[in-house]
């Protein structure tokens, strides 16, 4: 095991010199290793990327969101009115139907012909439908109770309270998730999103220094929909309290035109949008593109050669930011939005339109931001402590086991180098946590030597050359070293897996440092004893 082909040797250094290459950007300043606004001076072979710190390190925004779920309740009840016009209107012969009433948990109305109750009942049977499978495993019923009085017509949706909850569930976590998209479009790595209690969510943003961009971006709902213009009243008389079955009244972004008077059901939804990007229109001014997936580019098409001519509005939470003519049909399934946008805000409607749309209102309740102060304080006292560990253990190696401690401190300062470099590489986040991890594997490394050299003692005094008790010794705890880290890297995964903020910052110290010591202690620690082994020739160990 101490005999290592020239490729073996030439791999293991390759390794540690790239860790070594990859950790020095983290010591050089700015104006040498180059930044945001720094060319700097490094040759453009050299690696530039520094590990990033996390919020309890380098500072940052902290926000605590409410989800509004009254509007999920409101928006489902909304829908459910809109379906049951529809479908009562689907097909002939007609249903009439008048009163429709959103309150409480309740959608009523009342059917012009009470004799048609039956049928009306048979068409508002796709309301009540659920996925098959969740049905056969129980874990999803009916959301609406529907309750009929043939005498009068009168017709009652109540949303059951499994529904509500699952609604406010999943708005919750559709919310985290979009709330974690439009943040990692700004180039943030490691932001913490977690779900607090029933509605809340917690948003720490690490290193961002300007939090009211970051609650606009993350708090607008950014619902895209397109909607026909209803003209079959002025705005004025639907600003008069005239407007037509169907239709509302929105407020528009050309001060020419405040208000515009849109059908209420959508052509086609923003949910079918696939991707967005900035822009600029044939004028040079400003502007977002959209595309659409299959479904939406049919509809879409569709809905534009049936409609050439008219007016349509491009809605974005209940405001018309556009409302051009159709000239012609829009085939391609893309287009233009044009809205006075400047360069950043069409930079963030792109954003926030290929994220998606936050399913409710989310309410700031509490903000703050972490300052850098706090975070050089904890980075002093890790690095301290980081610093008092190492010269501890180098120390205990030297007069425990003398020259072969000395080779371990060797491979100890190889681990350390390898972990900063693999944390630069990845552009992983290092937290407060994260250094601990570091600690703790410094210790796991030093663990590992201490059972090999246990072994190479016991092999020296039990008669063996100093070459042979070495290389027994190396052979014999290889597979306990393994067996440990392994265990170790899967709890490590574990915490990666399902953990969150500074947990999973002590996961991605942790996994990295297992790796790296485990090929400095058994692989890079062994080349350079046997090193040492075939040029000094020792007749006894010092051990």
């Amino acid at each position: 095991m101490l005999h290592f082909s020239k490729l073996k040797q030439a791999f293991i250094w390759l390794i540690v010199l790239a860790g070594f290459f990859y950790a020095l950007p983290n010591v050089l300043p700015e104006n040498i290793r180059g930044g945001p606004d720094v060319e700097g001076t490094l040759p453009s072979f050299m690696p530039r990327k520094t590990v990033n710190l996390g919020l309890d390190l380098q500072g940052g925004t902290h926000l605590l969101y409410e989800v509004d779920v009254a509007s999920v309740k409101q928006g489902k009840l909304e829908a459910a009115a809109d379906d049951a016009r529809q479908f009562l209107r689907s097909e002939k012969p007609i249903i009439p139907a008048t009163g429709f009433r959103v309150s409480g948990d309740t959608v009523t109305f009342r059917l012009a012909r009470p004799e048609q109750m039956d049928l009306a009942l048979e068409r508002l049977k796709p309301i009540n439908t659920v996925d098959a499978a969740a049905l056969l495993t129980g874990g999803a019923k009916p959301p609406f109770v529907i309750d009929s009085d043939p005498q009068s017509g009168r017709i009652t949706l109540t949303l059951t309270p499994e529904a509500l909850e699952k609604e406010s569930k999943d708005a919750v976590a559709r919310s985290i998730e979009v709330i974690r998209q439009r943040i990692d479009e700004l180039g943030t790595r490691e932001p913490t999103i977690q779900r607090k209690g029933d509605d809340r969510i917690i948003v720490e943003v690490p290193g961002k220094s300007d939090p009211e961009r970051i609650k606009e971006l993350v708090g607008q709902t950014a619902k895209m929909t397109f909607h026909l213009l209803d003209t079959s009243v002025t705005v004025a008389e639907a600003q008069a309290g005239r407007i037509p079955p169907g239709a509302k009244l929105v407020e528009g972004s050309n001060p020419a035109e405040p208000y515009v008077l849109i059908r209420r059901r959508p052509l086609v939804d923003g949910e079918d949008l696939v991707d967005s990007k900035p822009t600029f229109n044939r004028s040079g001014q400003p502007a977002v593109s959209f595309r659409f997936n299959g479904k939406g580019a049919r509809r879409f098409g569709k809905a534009t050669a049936e409609n050439v001519g008219r007016r349509f509005a491009i809605v974005l939470d209940n405001k018309a930011i556009s409302a051009p003519v159709i000239n012609s049909p829009i085939l391609g399934g893309s287009g233009i939005i044009e809205g006075g946008f400047t360069t950043e805000s069409a930079n963030d409607l792109s954003i926030l339109l290929r994220a998606g749309a936050l399913p409710a209102k989310l309410t700031v309740l509490d903000q703050g931001t972490v300052g850098a102060e706090l975070g050089a304080d904890s980075i002093r006292a890790g690095a301290m402590a980081l610093i008092i560990g190492f010269l501890s253990v180098v120390v205990f190696m030297v007069l425990v086991y003398g020259m072969l401690g000395l080779i371990s401190d060797l491979a100890l300062i190889a681990n350390v180098l390898l972990m900063m470099g693999a944390l630069s590489a990845l552009q992983a986040t290092l937290t407060l946590p994260g250094i601990a991890g570091i600690i703790l594997t410094i210790g796991m490394a030093v663990d590992a030597n201490v059972l090999i050299f246990g072994r190479v003692r016991e092999e020296y005094r039990n008669g063996k050359t100093p070459m042979n008790a070495i290389e027994t010794g190396y052979a014999k705890a290889r597979s306990t070293i393994l067996d440990a880290n392994i265990t170790t890297l899967i709890a490590a995964v574990l915490l990666l897996q399902f953990g969150s903020g500074p947990v999973k910052g002590f996961g991605v110290t942790l996994a990295i440092g297992i790796i790296t010591s485990v090929f400095t202690a058994f692989v890079f620690s062994r080349l350079l004893t046997s090193y040492w082994l075939f040029k000094a020739k020792p007749k006894t160990l010092p051990i």
